[in-house]
């Protein structure tokens, strides 16, 4: 395309133009690195697309990287489009906004376009659009499978080198590949379930005029399909994120100044538009932003939030279930619980003060279960292709597996740099394909350092292993050893100086350049008062919050040189400096405020010249204990209770760790302010029964909190009855003896995200299922036995085999009250009498709790 008429019209143009030059003067210190490649001989069209993306651009990528980058990858995207056949049909707005961003979330970005279409275009050029999706899922399935991991999303390269990531990774990849072959794709996900404490990320592609869905990396015989095709029409929310001002015909859900949500959920489930009304104390009508929640990790979070109409009114299209309306205004606030199908305009008064010393209890109902209708699903012959493809797709995976160390290089290694074995190993293993290069810098560096090396690795994520090469470990090893003396206490050194890390960002090497850019004087400065520090960067750096959608994301250098960064990444760059010159320092873990370490305690840095937000000062603190309340139903943060402080007219959630169970009877160190505490009981159709209790807590005092739940009524029902024909045909073809306390049978693809859940949840929950003492038999047919399945840290008496040709599961099919052939895991809970007390199929997360509450009671 020679021309650039096609791609907007005039107003969109101004837009870009617009935003455009704002970027420019944004990035005005490093403007020679982002915005020289404007002095090169450019076409229009390259010229207009480079500016689109610059115009849209998160400030992260402003900081940390370069106008080459953009460039080329802008070329290399028409380059795309004029080679395959399909590019010539793709409206220009189509392509602008789902082709050619670089970005798909929040991932670090790389050079993967190149190495992905080299590896990808033969497979699928001479193939229809739709085939040619299906087969580029099938690619992807051959680089990854899933695991849960943490909140940081790698690169779509990272995840090939390791061949492990989260639905969120996996679907990151599965775009990248398809707009690296010219097809435009869009990650959409539902930002939290309303049936079950997860969420779920996955890819929509177009083709020949229509989105289509897919899983990523978990490839159907035809689109459409999927194993969270029943879950999604019980959604509340699915939407997408645009980096741009979309005018395309799709329902918005939020119009952001730098990015624009669009609101997919008629594309899965049933819908509703709702109207909220705000009102003041008195009455009347007033405009307030709104916060849509969901219960979800026992916390309630907002899947959207829009800003009410000069008459208090806004809408929102949401789905057939429970929702928290939370309203704020400056200070004042107010909430509402609202089913959804009860009305079509809600309202929701605002108040002048926090809630307190009140309990409030409700109950959070999902949208119901609609079941698939039998003519939507595949065929036999459509089932039986896609699992040899899988299973090929899974052989290659496992074959680039087997390159990674194995335990016995470790070994070896390990004896020869005369380090603990079982420490070596346990870094390699989290590395995976990234293992080599670990064993690179271990190799070269314990000879001068000693143990350090292998300390600096273990002060890492598990995630970072995979991605952080030696030239960046280099940096912080021998940028952190020569303050070793300084610290003295060669833990706190080990945590707060040598890790490079602090929060989620990426890590990059800045020590050398930080000692290098720092006078001696300042250097002496900062380590005697490392406030002086923190005021320097409060100058130096201005906040800026409003473009980016995730915080924390830009690396200390670039935050340094751009002089510009959300007040995280200010955070983060201030941790990474006091590092640097041996000053231990962290990131708070409950607030994420920046703290130093001095004269035996940890001291807060403070902000005091915020050029935009709101200045941070040194707040009060005070102390909460967590008590025990009635009965017997054990505590788990972020499992089913959390609590948040109230800011700005609405409540953040503290971060204490991911099911932390042991917080009985132990003070605290919490901020002074008005608290809310959240207790929920999820009950197995989804259903939970949530309690809500405010408190506050007083400088310098200590305030006791009970954790009380709202008690579940547990029924065990009988089902159906297994007939002794039908165990004696199960038995014949599985050793399926039953003990006194009962047997779960469990039938598993173990390559699926459901089943890796179902498995996960087993090995959390090994201390009850032990209590109970009864079986856990896990099968797989034969056509799904595509890998190795290893029972480690499985409960006591868990067995694992090959249901062969499915023969055991054929014979319990007459008893069990429903089965629809395709969806798995299947669950079946049988009791000592051969009666079937429990039955579940497909995903629900919850399901290991199911289990255990079932066993627990059904005697």
């Amino acid at each position: 395309m020679t021309s650039t008429t096609g791609y907007a019209d005039s107003t969109f143009l101004q837009q870009i133009e617009d935003k455009f030059h704002y970027k420019q003067e944004l990035a005005k210190h490093r403007s020679e690195e982002l915005f020289g490649v404007f002095n090169q001989e450019l076409t229009g069209e390259e010229r207009l697309l480079l500016k689109y993306l610059y115009a849209y651009m998160p400030i992260h990528d402003l900081a940390d990287y370069n106008g080459n980058f953009f460039l080329a990858h802008v070329r290399r995207t028409l380059a795309t489009r004029q080679a395959l056949p399909w590019g010539k049909d793709i409206p220009d707005y189509i392509f602008m906004n789902f082709v050619l961003p670089y970005r798909v979330n929040n991932e670090n970005i790389d050079d993967n376009r190149e190495v992905i279409y080299h590896e990808l275009v033969d497979r699928v050029k001479d193939k229809s659009m739709v085939d040619a999706i299906l087969e580029t899922n099938y690619w992807c399935h051959e680089k990854a499978t899933y695991v849960g991991t943490d909140q940081r999303t790698v690169s779509p390269l990272t995840l090939m080198r390791t061949a492990l990531g989260r639905c969120g990774e996996q679907s990151t990849l599965a775009v990248a590949a398809l707009r690296s072959v010219g097809i435009p794709a869009r990650q959409c996900y539902t930002p939290r379930w309303a049936h079950c404490d997860s969420n779920h990320a996955w890819v929509e592609a177009w083709a020949d005029g229509t989105w289509y869905f897919l899983g990523a990396c978990e490839p159907e015989g035809r689109l459409n399909e999927g194993w969270f095709k029943a879950p999604s029409r019980r959604a509340m929310l699915v939407h997408t994120r645009v980096p741009a001002d979309y005018n395309g015909p799709e329902e918005t859900c939020s119009s952001h100044p730098w990015y624009t949500e669009i609101n997919l959920l008629g594309n899965y489930a049933p819908r509703k538009t709702i109207t909220i009304q705000v009102v003041n104390e008195q009455g009347e009508a007033t405009p307030a932003e709104v916060h849509f929640q969901m219960y979800n990790f026992a916390e309630f979070y907002s899947v959207t939030t829009l800003p009410t109409d000069a008459y208090g009114q806004v809408a929102f299209t949401t789905g057939y279930g429970d929702l928290l309306i939370h309203v704020r205004n400056e200070q004042v606030y107010g909430f509402r619980h609202i089913s959804v199908g009860d009305a079509d305009t809600f309202t929701v008064t605002l108040q002048s003060e926090p809630s307190e010393h009140e309990v409030f209890e409700f109950n959070m109902v999902p949208p119901p279960e609609i079941p698939d209708k039998s003519e939507d699903r595949m065929t036999d012959e459509e089932r039986q292709a896609n699992d040899n493809r899988v299973q090929h797709g899974t052989a290659t995976r496992a074959a680039y597996e087997a390159t990674f160390m194995n335990e016995e290089q470790a070994g070896e290694l390990a004896r020869k740099l005369s380090l603990p074995a079982d420490r070596v190993w346990t870094v390699l293993r989290h590395a995976r394909g990234n293992s080599h290069e670990i064993a690179s810098f271990l190799e070269s560096c314990t000879p001068e350092h000693g143990e350090w090396p292998l300390r600096l690795l273990e002060s890492l994520h598990e995630k970072d292993t995979q991605d952080t090469m030696i030239e960046t470990l280099r940096d912080h090893l021998e940028g952190a050893l020569p303050y070793l003396h300084q610290v003295k206490d060669e833990e706190l050194f080990a945590t707060y100086v040598l890790c490079p890390r602090a929060y989620y960002e990426m890590i990059k090497p800045y020590r050398a350049f930080f000692q290098a850019n720092l006078t001696a004087e300042e250097k002496a400065a900062y380590t005697a008062n490392p406030q002086q520090l923190a005021d320097r960067l409060a100058n130096d750096i201005t906040l800026e919050g409003r473009i980016d959608r995730y915080n924390g994301m830009i690396t200390p250098v670039g935050a340094f040189q751009l002089k510009l960064a959300d007040r995280v990444s200010r955070y983060v760059c201030f941790v990474a400096i006091a590092r640097s010159i041996g000053i231990p320092a962290r990131l708070e873990p409950l607030n994420t405020r920046p703290q130093f370490w001095m004269d035996g305690a940890w001291q807060d840095a403070l902000f005091h010249q915020d050029a935009v937000e709101t200045p941070v000062e040194a707040d009060a603190t005070g102390s909460v204990v967590f008590t025990r309340g009635e009965g017997d139903q054990e505590a788990a943060y972020y499992l089913n209770f959390t609590i948040s402080r109230f800011e700005k007219g609405s409540y953040r959630t503290l971060t204490f760790p991911y099911g932390e169970k042991d917080m009985y009877d132990k003070p605290y160190e919490v901020l002074s302010g008005d608290y809310r505490m959240t207790t929920g009981t999820r009950l197995s159709d989804g259903t939970v029964l949530v309690r809500q209790t405010f408190f506050s807590v007083q400088e310098g005092t200590s305030t006791s909190v009970p954790i009380v739940f709202r008690k579940e009524e547990i029924h065990v029902p009988v089902l159906g009855t297994v007939t002794a024909n039908q165990w004696e045909l199960m038995t014949a073809k599985a050793d399926l003896n039953i003990p006194e306390q009962g047997i779960v049978l469990a039938w598993l693809d173990p390559e699926r995200e459901p089943s890796k859940h179902l498995a996960r949840e087993l090995r959390e929950l090994k201390a009850e299922l032990d209590q109970w003492g009864g079986r856990i038999a896990l099968m797989v047919e034969t056509l799904r036995n595509r890998g190795e399945f290893k029972l480690e840290g499985m409960p006591e008496h868990t067995t694992y085999s090959v249901d062969e040709d499915g023969g055991a599961l054929q014979a319990l099919l007459p008893s069990l009250p429903e089965w629809n052939g395709q969806e798995y895991p299947l669950v079946v809970v049988v009791d000592h009498q051969h009666r079937i007390r429990y039955q579940l199929q497909g995903y629900k997360l919850g399901t290991g709790s199911d289990i255990v509450k079932t066993v627990n009671n059904m005697q």
